[in-house]
């Protein structure tokens, strides 16, 4: 009995997350009257591609969509060095005041200065209306350090280090050909973790953004849903209403801001399994 109400109860949780997933990818394939309309459900109504080819030809998207990337992947690469580089010292027992540099790193997690001293912060040092304001105010996340000291600690012996220190290798030596080769499975967890962040974030480009050719592909799908805009494209709002466009185009601009998060996990998903579970307890 307990089984079938674990089952039931996981059915429930998939359909409920499944039907909204569904209906948007049914919508953005439907035409924009049926969409307007509301006769779409889980199924398209009058199939067609108008919402993806109004989408793929709109400057703006397609200039949001390469920003989106390369603040992805910038983002991730940044964000795990230098994860890598606060964890690895904070995992060492040899490290003098380990501690005390842990409770400071803990202590930004739990007591933030706050909205304005921070865009005074990035003002301050010139990034504003600049792809670094969307890269380094928030490169490190001290949550991704906490697990990657715990990985690190759990994972690495100290026997293994010592080793290499005894060969006459260096603490970067030890880290580029020791540590990071078994640290895959994190790199892959806090790489994950870092880029689904900076792909869904907006906040930070509309606190800092003021070019639309900077803004990420996020920003243009707010505008589409919250501002009822299509970006200023002229020859999508000529074959269309405005009103239609943006209803077309809400669906299909989700499932291309979904789709590349979709193709990527696959790859990483037995690393990112693997990760999550090492530095459990273990018998």
């Amino acid at each position: 009995m307990f089984m079938v109400g674990v089952y039931v109860l996981l059915t429930t949780a998939l359909v409920l997350v499944l039907v909204p997933l569904v209906y948007i990818l049914a919508s953005s394939f439907s035409s924009p009257q049926a969409v307007s309309a509301g006769r779409v459900f889980l199924w398209p109504v009058d199939p067609t591609l108008r919402g993806y080819e109004v989408a793929l030809s709109n400057s703006a998207i397609l200039r949001g969509f390469a920003n989106s990337v390369f603040y992805t992947v910038a983002g991730a690469a940044i964000s795990v060095t230098l994860t890598v580089m606060i964890a690895y010292p904070l995992s060492t027992p040899d490290l003098w005041g380990r501690k005390v540099i842990t409770k400071l790193v803990v202590f930004t997690m739990l007591f933030a200065g706050g909205i304005i001293p921070t865009y005074l912060v990035v003002q301050a040092l010139g990034l504003l209306d600049t792809r670094g304001a969307l890269l380094l105010p928030q490169a490190i996340g001290v949550w991704q350090v906490i697990i990657a000291v715990a990985f690190l600690r759990a994972s690495i012996p100290a026997e293994l280090l010592e080793a290499a220190q005894l060969d006459g290798a260096s603490d970067l030596r030890i880290l580029f050909t020791v540590v990071l080769p078994l640290a895959k499975p994190l790199i892959a967890v806090i790489a994950l973790m870092y880029g689904i962040a900076q792909w869904n974030s907006y906040f930070d480009a509309l606190l800092y953004l003021r070019d639309a050719d900077l803004a990420p592909l996020q920003i243009v799908l707010r505008n589409i849903l919250i501002l009822n805009t299509s970006g200023g494209s002229t020859d999508a709002a000529a074959m269309m209403e405005r009103q239609q466009l943006a209803n077309l185009l809400k669906y299909s601009l989700i499932v291309i801001a979904t789709v590349p998060l979709l193709l990527v996990y696959p790859f990483v998903a037995r690393y990112f399994t693997k990760g999550i579970l090492v530095g459990a307890v273990k018998g």
